[in-house]
């Protein structure tokens, strides 16, 4: 009884130190990545497996490196937080590195940029952020859609979902009038969802560049990451995943092939 007791007691420690950061095979530490499962086209789940520009960048980043990972979905409100508390190695997400952010978490060298997308059904009567006063709009907890909602249309009615498909879900129902998204994002929904007769009815482009995020201090780690994210950039990779996962977008010149 004693040693089924110990047993048992060892078993579960050992499960919460590899769910506090990674887990050791061989000598070798797996990377706990958390991502999400629902965020076209940065990163999401598909047939299983866990993909999107974000997340294929970040396992070519480790080819270079010899890095091993294991990708976990969350909620993006919770994301930095796990990061900034070792639940996950590295957050994947298109994160923005704002201010705010980089008093919780330390970021990886930038690879891409952020861009916004208003959305709406087809003749409400939304083009821009003025025309949002009074609505009901929906976005994510603790994006940068959140921020820029409230710092350019104060007057709308902010309505905060958990996650992507939530909001999408509320804007196909006219639960909310409109809803701001990822540019990439807001336009695959329009596509996907012609029933719903959905349009980006503006782009907003931000100077914000999307990182990699970690626990603070973890300057190993990044340095690793921002090694493999020169290689990758330098031959041609992050240019050819851009050009996959966001066709439309256009590629500054620090993230072109050297």
């Amino acid at each position: 009884m004693r040693k089924t007791l110990v047993a048992g007691i060892t078993a579960a420690l050992l499960a919460v130190l590899t769910a506090c950061g990674g887990s050791d095979s061989g000598g070798e530490k797996t990377l706990r990545v958390g991502t999400l499962s629902d965020s076209k086209p940065n990163a999401y789940q598909e047939n299983g497996n866990f993909t999107g520009l974000d997340n294929e960048v970040l396992r070519a980043i480790a080819a270079k490196q010899n890095l091993k990972l294991e990708f976990a979905a969350t909620e993006f409100s919770a994301l930095l937080g796990q990061v900034a508390g070792g639940t996950f190695d590295i957050g994947s997400a298109g994160i923005s590195q704002t201010e705010p952010r980089k008093k919780t978490v330390d970021f990886s060298s930038p690879y891409n940029y952020q861009t916004l997308g208003i959305e709406a059904k087809d003749g409400a009567g939304i083009t821009d952020e003025k025309s949002l006063a009074g609505k009901r709009v929906g976005v994510v907890q603790g994006t940068v859609s959140d921020t820029w909602l409230g710092e350019n249309s104060p007057q709308a009615q902010v309505v905060r979902f958990p996650n992507d498909a939530a909001a999408l879900a509320a804007l196909k129902t006219s639960a909310v009038d409109a809803a701001v998204f990822d540019q990439a994002t807001a336009e695959d929904y329009a596509a996907k969802n012609a029933d719903a007769k959905l349009k980006v009815t503006k782009v907003i482009t931000t100077t914000l560049p999307h990182g990699f995020a970690f626990k603070k201090g973890n300057t190993e780690l990044i340095n690793k990451v921002n090694e493999g994210l020169k290689a990758v950039i330098a031959d041609g990779t992050l240019e050819k995943l851009i050009k996959q996962f966001e066709p439309s977008a256009p590629i500054p010149a620090e993230f072109k092939a050297k």
